[in-house]
């Protein structure tokens, strides 16, 4: 009986094992796509001379796609509305880049923030894969952070208050290194987080926060 039970707990490791590796290989997949695709609306916004929108047309185009997304999350067209949403927000950040290379040093500004953001993604998802620890404590910390950082956020736009708005530029890089060490150590630890749409979104989201925000601090560490 003893030997039984150890050959089922081994026969479930193993497939708890090939789900986590089809899951992530899935979601970095997935993730690799709608990034090249972000990039390609980003150039073409920037090629069109688009000017940036209107904080709140943003909030429900991005809010809106999004709630797309985890509705169809369970079926094909939650692909469709994966890549619009991306596309979206790739398509948002197109008058970012372009007020930024406008700048004296903002081509390095951006190749600098692009590689400080790719590093910082690979480093903290080497971290959660390779040490295999438990990062479901960041849970609480997420929500609480979230609820802060949009209040915050909203009151830097209301009263233009630039220190209040670096100050959020420098939580969204703590928030968005915390989200993807909690994202992936869900999809290694959770045999429920299955649904590699969702994972995707959750680091994309988490990307394309650490981006801006580090070209937010860079810009005002070089005074531009």
């Amino acid at each position: 009986m003893a030997y039984q039970d150890t050959q089922l707990t081994r026969q479930q490791s193993q497939s708890q094992t090939v789900s986590t590796n089809k899951v992530l290989r899935n979601t970095y997949g997935l993730l690799a796509m709608t990034l090249m695709f972000s990039a390609v609306t980003a150039g073409a916004a920037m090629a069109m001379g688009v000017e940036r929108l209107n904080i709140f047309v943003f909030f429900i185009g991005a809010y809106g796609l999004m709630f797309l997304v985890h509705k169809t999350a369970d079926s094909a067209a939650g692909l469709l509305a994966t890549f619009a949403f991306t596309g979206f927000m790739g398509f948002t950040l197109g008058p970012i880049l372009n007020a930024y290379l406008a700048l004296p040093n903002g081509a390095a500004l951006v190749m600098n923030a692009l590689a400080m953001t790719g590093l910082t993604f690979i480093g903290l998802s080497a971290v959660a894969l390779i040490s295999k620890k438990d990062f479901s404590f960041l849970g609480n910390f997420l929500m609480a952070g979230a609820i802060v950082l949009i209040l915050a956020m909203v009151a830097g736009l209301v009263f233009q208050i630039p220190t209040l708005m670096l100050m959020v530029s420098a939580g969204f890089v703590l928030f968005a290194s915390a989200a993807i060490l909690y994202q992936t150590s869900e999809i290694v630890h959770r045999a429920g987080e299955t649904n590699y749409i969702l994972a995707t979104i959750t680091l994309y989201v988490s990307i394309y926060n650490l981006f801006v925000s580090l070209l937010a601090l860079l810009g005002f560490m070089s005074n531009d």
